[in-house]
């Protein structure tokens, strides 16, 4: 985060209104002399506005643009003041407000870069300090058509916005803050043999999982933080829930002011480690905690571990699917992966690690930890070095393609047979072309029906056992304990799912518009009966897009016609990517007795399987040119 510093930030929340704000005053100083040195008044120096002129700008732009991120791609009600008239992806996360200051009659004034970062049902914005000739440039091309053009062009506006590391900065401060205000503030989870999440920094400074810690401190209390779970608590260390997040609890604003003036003191982030600032105001320092006089001790590592020494890696992937079943739309796999560590040794040693196979590997993108020196990179080895932090960190991620077959690939059914009965099929197959060590410990398919009551289903599938939610249907397929390694499973499950009426007006009207008449001869009965069954089907489709709706502009594409089958499971033992960690590579300096323990897993993300019958979104990609 070198080179970034913040002008300000705002909370804001469904109200549109602002619930917590801080500006820093020295670096809105500094913008304002850059501002008379490099402009020498040619361009009139706005204050910061107000909370109530920020959110009314805020709300404003969300009227225009027709949501808090924007549209992201030019249509015709807009105009050229819109974010979206940009052309770019990048304008739904760095925009800009046209603020009307209350007491000054003139004309509005652009605030600009502002990160935007949703969390929860807040959004959050950091104003980065830019040079001002940047944020003229800006002015200049934002308006002209093309401006938002990825093409690589010199004068594109994604150059400018690539030219500006104080918005990596912004958005790790937003991130940060987004955590804080709705308890996501655990730290990775790290593997050790069998056992999951092998504690946290406080646990490493108290000695509490078997570490001779600190001794001479008093052991801490950790701080209380609201987290997402069911039991509304959560430690360091643990797994954070899928639960979603409370849109009525209140910001602690303790919380915040303390993390801000520890984390970035003066408007410029130093440390963004939630774990670290808590340890700090926790458990303070003892006269033990004196760093090396010959090392400069980093701000990462406030810390220094003594104790058993080890170093744990686990990676953790997460793996995306969209599974067509279509010869005319192809699958879509996608992994985001991240490399988590846990290095428990003593002093301030530096520990470096070679990663082999990226080319086999296919890996897209990789960000490091800003403890990581990258020394050695090429098509198919990157080398890194690295001076650990305490506790469980993150040190790198990455997105990669699925170096196997999907580890559930079939296809999902659903045809309603009325408007209230469909008959569903699932025919799936596990694990096909895994060997061990890889093994699968669970698979879950959920049927969900957000819009619609489920009141029964009948089916026995072939393996498993099946439950039912109001609105979903479950297909445990393999359940905890019971898992499968080194062979593969089909599963076929059918049956028929049905539904509470709509309302009984339309239920009643349905049923006249398709009821064979009384006084019509036998011999046209057979007749009918063929043309009601044609009366039904195109009943249900004018019903049906009748009463479509979108869900929220931010999903543009989850519509109520639309219908899928989510898989979750869970497989240890190996990756998907290919990506691992030879342990005998990891080096340490200086040298020390240190075993180094490795573990991999790979969980399922939005594992979709769109219903073959019915309609499905999808991207076409681009024909390449010869």
């Amino acid at each position: 985060m070198s080179g970034c510093s913040i002008r300000a930030l705002w909370i804001i929340s469904p109200q549109d209104t602002v619930v917590f704000s801080r500006r820093f005053p020295v670096v809105e100083k500094r913008w304002r002399v850059a501002c008379d040195r490099e402009l020498a008044g040619h361009s009139p120096l706005h204050s910061l506005p107000s909370d109530p002129e920020l959110a009314s700008a805020f709300a404003e732009r969300k009227r225009r643009e027709g949501s808090a991120r924007g549209f992201g791609i030019r249509v015709a009600q807009l105009s050229r003041v819109s974010d979206s008239w940009i052309v770019d992806p990048i304008s739904r996360h760095i925009v800009g407000l046209r603020v009307l200051k209350e007491e000054e009659e003139e004309e509005e004034f652009l605030l600009w870069p502002l990160v935007l970062h949703v969390k929860g049902s807040y959004c959050i914005l950091a104003l980065p300090l830019v040079e001002p000739r940047q944020f003229k440039e800006y002015e200049s091309k934002s308006g002209r058509p093309g401006c938002g053009d990825s093409d690589g062009e010199e004068d594109s506006l994604s150059s400018l916005l690539l030219s500006l590391p104080c918005i990596t900065g912004a958005f790790a401060v937003a991130h940060a803050v987004g955590d804080i205000i709705t308890g996501d503030t655990v730290e990775p989870e790290v593997v050790a043999g069998s056992t999951p999440s092998v504690g946290g920094l406080l646990d490493s400074l108290t000695g509490s999982i078997g570490i001779s810690g600190i001794a001479a401190r008093a052991k801490p209390v950790a701080a209380p933080v609201v987290a997402s779970t069911a039991s509304g608590a959560s430690t360091i260390g643990a797994i954070i829930s899928d639960t979603p997040k409370s849109t009525t609890r209140p910001i602690d604003k303790d919380a915040l002011r303390t993390f801000i003036s520890s984390a970035m003191p003066f408007g410029t982030p130093l440390d963004l480690n939630f774990s670290n600032i808590s340890a700090i105001k926790t458990t303070g320092f003892s006269a033990l905690d004196a760093p090396p006089t010959d090392l400069k001790q980093p701000g990462w590592k406030p810390y220094l571990y003594k104790g058993k020494q080890r170093v744990l890696f686990t990676i953790h992937e997460t793996i995306y699917a969209s599974m067509y079943d279509r010869d005319e739309i192809p699958d879509v796999i996608s992994i985001s992966g991240q490399v988590n560590c846990r290095a428990e040794l003593e002093g301030l040693p530096d520990v470096s690690l070679p990663l082999t196979g990226l080319s086999s590997v296919r890996v897209e993108v990789l960000s490091f930890h800003p403890c990581v020196q990258v020394s050695e990179q090429g098509i198919d080895k990157q080398a890194m070095m690295f001076s650990p932090p305490l506790g469980n960190f993150t040190l790198m991620r990455y997105q990669a393609f699925s170096g196997l077959d999907p580890p559930v690939k079939g296809f999902y059914q659903l045809s309603m047979v009325s408007e209230d009965e469909g008959a569903f099929l699932f025919k799936l197959r596990l694990m096909e072309g895994y060997k061990a060590p890889l093994s699968m410990e669970f698979c879950t398919v959920t049927m969900p029906f957000p819009r619609r009551r489920v009141s029964s289903f009948d089916g026995n599938p072939s393996t498993g056992t099946v439950s039912m939610t109001e609105h979903s249907v479950e297909w445990k397929i393999i359940t905890a304990g019971r898992g499968i390694s080194g062979k593969s499973v089909e599963a076929i499950f059918s049956g028929t799912i049905r539904f509470f009426p709509w309302t009984s007006q339309r239920v009643s009207s349905m049923s006249r518009s398709v009821a064979p008449s009384a006084v019509e001869e036998d011999s046209d009965i057979e007749q009918e009966g063929s043309n009601n069954i044609v009366n039904i089907d195109e009943y249900l489709m004018e019903k049906m897009n009748k009463d479509l709706q979108a869900v929220d502009l931010e999903e543009p594409f989850c519509w109520q016609a639309y219908n899928y089958a989510k898989v979750s499971f869970k497989i240890v033992g190996g990756t998907l990517s290919g990506m691992s960690i030879d342990p005998k590579s990891v080096s340490i300096y200086p040298a020390v007795k240190a075993p180094v323990e490795y573990s991999m897993q790979a969980l399922s993300g939005d594992y979709l399987l769109w219903n073959t019958l019915g309609t499905c979104p999808f991207a076409k990609s681009p024909e390449l040119k010869q």
